[in-house]
């Protein structure tokens, strides 16, 4: 039977359910990642399952987020990590060495592998044909202890790509168009899978952007097909042994297909504050701007940094505009340095920031109040930038240097008319400067078993949840629109340093909801918990999107959330609602959304009978005094884990695979 390679991978690491679009699966992982900003809580977590080795294929701890260390905390996390992941197997890439995604398709991704990531962008490895996935760190650190990974087996959308690429027009505008047509809400438990002519035009980092920004779109996955790209590119990371062709059958059926022509793409931007408000570039072009940043997982590899210096050699970034780069790891720093881009960035006038998260995620290089700040990042939701009201648009790098050097607004295309500049055709390297000095490999496990682990006073062990009431009563502490992503329910930027202590970091749920002189929602919720009563949060569509942080379950657990009440939740943010024992309820009659207000008292008659064995669940509003019905969308599995009180206990009371 013929079969797309996403189905193909899927078979190939199948452990429970069938292959049918819907169906509740479990997969063997055979890699997984994590960061700082969440893999202090997944060791944590991975150390309560009692394990003494991870018994992956490998595993990498990174540190990428929390860079600035203001106080002790991030400095205590990055010892935690570095002595725990050579405890138990794990491999750990230093602070400096780059971020996550970049580093792991450089040095570790292989085609064909499943590779679980507790970070929402770790389908970037799909532009190397990996199944990647972002999940929230209990998923992850059960993974790490050999247990499979639990998903929806998706649709595929076959995205059909022929043409080439013209000069200007990059693989950012690839995906920014694929947003302007499938947006960033309905495309739970779908994979979105490149083939055609078009796919063996780019190159591996190329195809990464792609998949990387794929997240956005909020489907479990991206993928490439493995081809003689992908061999050169492993061949020039001194990775041959990887290489192995992948690709789907000719016949094989999508759900859907996506016509993308690329020759008849043009320069793109996604404007404030949602990536898939996208428009061409042209239409926008004059806008006065005042910051610019090349940089984070989406575009900062060496391609995309040395066509930025190509097209700024010999010129000046515009006075009033700053500018900074951020390379994505340690090997593309040593290659623009050793090939001159670097020296090029800096004399227009760039700031050269470190190999690492930063801005993408509010940790510094915030635009000032009423300006235009220009990215080549994946995600600019509202405040992201570390600034109330931004205005931040996504770009490509051609697009970011051009803008640079007008400040304002440019279509790269128009450099040509403008300066007499021509595209500046860069190809991809035949090998790459290899140094792996700041990666720690794991102690063998002779050594291990001395090994001490430093644990910071900031780090705590996570609480664990509490089992679900019977009857569920509840208030409505907050009443939310659509799009409510995860930095509204967890701000991170100088909030990220308290992500090992969930009661510190707890305060600030909601902090974006909260009023001056008025309890927070963290306040308001505590209180409610002493009364033996729980706090409800009842949202739009597509509740939970953006970063797999799974913070954004466990702070609300810690204070006592037992229940989210919404139009839709995506997909990672479901699972660790599930995961911490929080029910995730959409309404079934979308209108009903409308007759609730905050403050209203909600009771649920016998939850847990219903999460036993029942698809709906009857829901009271005592404040007004109506029913309605709310669905309860639950795997077998789903059911168990908030019968058993979460992941974790669950997975104490299953045995793991010896």
């Amino acid at each position: 039977m013929s079969q797309t390679l996403t189905y193909k991978i899927l078979q190939q690491h199948l452990v429970e359910g069938k292959l049918q679009p819907g169906e509740p699966i479990g997969i063997r992982i055979d890699q997984t990642l994590t960061q700082d900003a969440t893999g202090t809580t997944v060791f944590l977590l991975f150390e309560s399952m009692g394990l003494a080795r991870v018994r992956t294929e490998l595993s990498v701890s990174y540190v990428d987020h929390n860079m600035a260390q203001f106080g002790p905390e991030n400095h205590n996390d990055h010892l935690y990590l570095q002595s725990i992941a050579r405890k138990v197997g794990v491999y750990h890439s230093r602070p400096g060495n780059g971020i996550c995604h970049q580093v792991h398709l450089e040095r570790f991704g292989r085609p064909g592998a499943t590779l679980l990531g507790s970070d929402s962008h770790t389908p970037t490895c799909g532009g190397l044909g990996m199944l990647a996935i972002g999940a929230g760190g209990l998923d992850v650190a059960s993974a790490m202890g050999g247990g499979a990974f639990y998903l929806t087996c998706p649709k595929v959308i076959g995205v059909h790509l022929t043409g080439r690429l013209h000069d200007w027009v990059s693989s950012k505008d690839i995906i920014l168009t694929l947003l302007s047509i499938l947006s960033t809400k309905g495309n739970v438990d779908c994979v979105i899978e490149y083939f055609g002519p078009g796919v063996q035009t780019l190159t591996v980092p190329q195809r990464a952007t792609v998949t990387n920004m794929g997240a956005e779109l909020g489907v479990t996955t991206s993928i490439f097909p493995s081809d003689e790209m992908t061999e050169q590119f492993l061949a020039a990371q001194n990775r041959p042994q990887h290489y192995r062709p992948l690709a789907a059958d000719p016949d094989a059926h999508y759900d859907r297909i996506i016509e993308i022509n690329l020759s008849k793409l043009v320069p793109m931007a996604a404007c404030p504050s949602s990536p898939d408000n996208v428009v061409p570039v042209e239409e926008i072009a004059g806008r006065k701007i005042h910051q610019v940043v090349i940089g984070s997982c989406t575009n900062s590899s060496y391609t995309d940094l040395t066509i930025a210096a190509e097209i700024l050699k010999g010129r000046k970034i515009d006075p009033s505009v700053e500018f900074g780069i951020a390379p994505g790891s340690r090997q593309v720093l040593q290659m623009i340095t050793r090939s001159g881009a670097l020296a090029d960035l800096l004399a227009a006038g760039a700031r050269l920031l470190e190999s690492a998260c930063g801005p993408c995620i509010g940790q510094g290089f915030s635009p000032g109040d009423g300006t235009v700040t220009l990215r080549t990042f994946n995600r600019n939701f509202a405040g992201r930038t570390g600034t109330k009201g931004d205005q931040c648009y996504l770009v490509s790098p051609e697009t970011a240097a051009a803008s640079a050097i007008m400040g304002e607004i440019t279509d790269p295309r128009s450099l040509k008319e403008m300066i007499g500049l021509r595209y500046p055709a860069v190809k991809p390297p035949k090998e790459y400067v290899i140094d792996d000095s700041m990666i720690d490999p794991p102690l063998p496990p002779e050594e291990a078993a001395n090994a001490v682990v430093i644990r910071g006073p900031t780090i705590v062990v996570p609480e664990s949840p509490r089992p679900l009431p019977e009857t569920l009563t509840g208030q409505v502490l907050l009443k939310c629109g659509d799009k409510i992503t995860t930095d509204h329910i967890m701000p991170a930027g100088a909030f990220l340093k308290y992500r090992s202590n969930v009661p510190e970091y707890s305060k600030y749920v909601f902090n974006s909801f909260n009023e001056e002189g008025k309890p927070t929602f963290a306040q308001r919720c505590l209180a409610l918990k002493k009364q033996g009563l729980s706090g409800i949060v009842v949202a739009g569509e597509s509740y939970g999107q953006g970063s797999s942080r799974e913070h954004a379950a466990l702070c609300p657990m810690y204070l006592g959330l037992r229940a989210v009440l919404a139009k839709s939740i995506e997909r990672i943010h479901r699972a660790n609602l599930i995961n911490f024992a929080i029910v995730p309820i959409e309404f079934a009659a979308p209108a009903d959304y409308d007759r609730i207000q905050s403050d209203d008292m909600l009771e649920i008659p016998d939850l847990t009978g219903a999460i036993r064995s029942a698809n709906e669940v009857e829901i009271f509003n005592r404040t007004q005094g109506f029913s309605f019905q709310g669905r309860l969308v639950l795997s077998h599995r789903d059911r168990e884990i908030l019968l058993a009180a979460g992941l974790l206990n669950y997975a104490k009371k299953k045995a793991m695979p010896s």
